[in-house]
């Protein structure tokens, strides 16, 4: 499968800038792979395809704010820094992405915040855009922490051309994010209200949580042709022991799994036995799922409209199936469905 064949043209106003009005009212776009049937629906109507015990698997990562600015020592200049993650507590090492990468070197200091509230040095460079820096703090760790976080913004994706905003702190979030780690929100499950939940529960539907850290990958570009030759970046994963009961009692007896959003299927593809069954894991993945490719897991499975060239819309053709999926978004630019991380959703059943 080759990286040309996800080259598709997007008119830049299909990219949503904002949030639905209410999570549960996108518009929703259902799939059926058996019968190449497409439907138009509401996404509250996601309702009406699922019945008693099938089981809805979710992403309960939790998205910091993980972009700051702050100035570089002596001349000033404005430097974008991007947590990827923490490297040691103790020592208050991060790994980070710098804009522009070019002016920072090893040694420079990097001043945040009112009154320079926190400092940091460039210790280490990791990639050509990537970057160690150790932040010179004295106090406890916790207050640390609340001072990095309170300085950091939401982490909106750069194709969302619009300074962040009050909501976005709360709408660029599940509302069942629970583990702090991600730098990127796992956008399938932002559809979900908390009246829907309530009303899948009504219905008999069993919530099955796994978590996988969304990193930066999600947005970087793939750059080879061949996509075997790929390497995702690694991402931490959790899938506990409740869920693999869950799910594995769901697929022996026939019901639903349904992975809201690709970083749900990459998690329960990661962790699988040679009988097709879930394990419970806890670690790392690096797992590039793209077409054509054998799902042991999920049996439905829900995501947003992604943009071109993404490892999303490769994981979802994969889901989909190739044909089908941009026969798909080829109705989705037709009749005006919103893409990317604030948009409209998918069923693909």
């Amino acid at each position: 499968m080759k990286l040309s064949k996800f080259k598709f043209d997007l008119p830049k106003e299909l990219i949503a800038t904002h949030p639905a009005k209410e999570r549960d009212e996108s518009r929703l776009m259902v799939l059926h792979r058996k019968t190449g049937k497409i439907e138009h629906k509401i996404f509250k109507d996601i309702l009406e395809y699922f019945d008693d015990k099938d089981v809805f698997v979710f992403n309960d990562t939790k998205v910091f704010p993980a972009r700051l600015y702050g100035n570089k020592e002596k001349t000033g200049a404005k430097i974008e820094v991007f947590l990827l993650r923490e490297l040691n507590q103790d020592q208050r090492l991060w790994d980070v992405l710098v804009d522009p990468a070019r002016k920072i070197r090893i040694g420079n200091k990097l001043y945040f915040g009112e009154n320079d509230l926190l400092v940091a040095e460039v210790i280490d460079n990791t990639t050509s855009r990537g970057r160690t820096l150790r932040f010179l703090y004295d106090g406890p760790y916790d207050e640390f922490k609340k001072v990095l976080y309170e300085l950091g913004e939401t982490p909106l994706p750069k194709f969302i051309e619009r300074e962040v905003e009050p909501e976005d702190s709360e709408r660029y979030q599940t509302i069942f994010a629970k583990h702090i780690g991600a730098v990127a929100a796992p956008t399938a499950g932002m559809h979900f209200s908390k009246q829907l939940m309530k009303r899948l529960e009504i219905k008999g539907v069993e919530f099955g949580f796994v978590t996988l850290h969304a990193g930066l990958g999600n947005f970087r570009g793939v750059d080879v042709e061949d996509l075997t030759k790929h390497k995702m970046d690694s991402e931490e994963i959790y899938i506990p022991d409740e869920t693999v009961d869950l799910v594995n009692n769901a697929k022996t007896h026939k019901r639903q799994v349904c992975a809201v959003g690709t970083t749900v299927i990459r998690t329960l593809e990661s962790s699988v036995s040679t009988q097709g069954e879930l394990k419970p894991f806890k670690g790392w993945t690096n797992k590039f799922i793209f077409p054509p490719y054998e799902f042991s897991v999920p049996t439905s499975m829900v995501t947003n409209f992604h943009l071109p060239l993404t490892t999303l819309v490769m994981t979802s053709a994969a889901f989909a199936g190739y044909d089908f999926l941009f026969e798909a978004y080829e109705v989705a630019k037709k009749e005006g469905y919103r893409f990317g991380t604030y948009g409209d959703a998918m069923l693909i059943l």
